[in-house]
C-alpha cells in the first residue's frame, strides 16, 4: 500500500463550495484602468473546479487588443488570489482570445512576471510601478465621490478639509477610497485626514477647488472607459445586458 497521500476528493457541494470561495476571492481582483472587479465587468469566462481542487479560470477582454500589461496583471493577480483560497490544490488561469494571450498564459504556467511574457520589454517585472500609478488615479477618482457626497449634504470645504477618516459618509466609494489608500501605504487610522492629494499629503482648502476639477476629469474617464468596456464586452460576445442595464 502506497504511503504517499492522495489529494483531498471535493464531492459535488463541497466542488460548489470551493467554486463560490474561488469567485469571491476573484472580486477582489480589480481591472487596474477602471477601477473595478473583473467579476462586476464580467471579465470570467468560467470558473471550474474538480474534485481534486483544481481550478481552471478563463478569462476574456473586451477586445484582443487590450493593453498587454494590464492584461497581464489582471490575469496573474487572478492566479495569486486564487492559489490563496484554502482547499485549492493547482490553479490554471487562461486568457483567451487575447493577441498576447499565447506569451500571457505561457509565462503564467511558468510562475513567472510580465518580462518573462515579453523579454526586454520591461525591467518592472512585477508592473508595480504602472499599478500603483492607477492606484492613485483611482484613489482621486473614489474620493471625489465621498467628497461630493459631503459637499452636498451641507459640509464647508474647511469642513471637508479638516474631516477625518471616521467622518467619511458611509458609502462604496468611502471604502474604496480607504482599500486603495491601504494598498499606497496612506494611512487610515480614524484619525486620519479624510481626504488627501494623490501623494498622501491633507488637503488645504486653497487646493480643494483645484482637487475636485482634477477628480471630476479622472472620475468622469473612469466612468466612460468603464462604459465602452462594458459595451465592446458584450458586443463581442453576445452578452444579455446587464441587470441595472435592463432596469433602466
Amino acid at each position: 500500500m502506497s504511503s504517499m497521500a492522495s489529494a483531498p476528493s471535493h464531492g459535488a457541494e463541497a466542488r460548489g463550495r470551493l467554486r463560490e470561495q474561488v469567485l469571491d476571492a476573484l472580486s477582489a481582483v480589480y481591472d487596474p484602468e477602471l477601477d473595478e472587479p473583473i467579476t462586476s465587468l464580467r471579465f470570467v469566462t468560467s470558473c471550474d473546479v474538480n474534485a481534486a481542487g483544481d481550478v481552471e479560470v478563463l478569462l476574456r477582454l473586451p477586445t484582443p487588443q487590450c493593453a498587454p500589461n494590464f492584461a497581464f496583471l489582471m490575469a496573474a493577480d487572478a492566479r495569486r488570489v486564487t492559489h490563496r483560497v484554502p482547499g485549492v490544490r493547482n490553479v490554471a488561469v487562461t486568457l483567451e482570445d487575447h493577441y498576447t494571450g499565447d506569451e500571457i498564459n505561457a509565462a503564467l504556467s511558468r510562475g513567472q512576471g510580465f518580462t518573462g511574457a515579453f523579454p526586454g520589454e520591461t525591467e518592472d517585472d512585477d508592473l508595480e510601478a504602472l499599478r500603483e500609478l492607477f492606484t492613485r488615479k483611482a484613489l482621486i477618482a473614489r474620493q471625489a465621490t465621498a467628497c461630493e457626497a459631503m459637499l452636498a449634504g451641507g459640509a464647508t470645504a474647511d469642513e471637508v478639509v479638516s474631516a477625518t477618516v471616521a467622518q467619511l459618509p458611509d458609502m462604496p466609494e468611502a471604502r474604496r477610497s480607504l482599500e486603495l489608500r491601504a494598498q499606497l501605504h496612506i494611512p487610515v487610522t480614524a484619525d486620519s485626514p479624510a481626504f488627501v492629494a494623490p501623494n498622501g499629503e491633507s488637503l488645504t482648502v486653497d487646493q480643494l477647488t483645484r482637487w475636485r476639477r482634477m477628480a471630476r476629469l479622472v472620475q468622469t474617464s473612469l466612468e466612460a472607459n468603464g462604459g465602452i468596456c462594458r459595451s465592446l464586452l458584450q458586443a463581442r460576445h453576445n452578452l444579455a445586458a446587464e441587470p441595472e442595464e435592463n432596469a433602466a
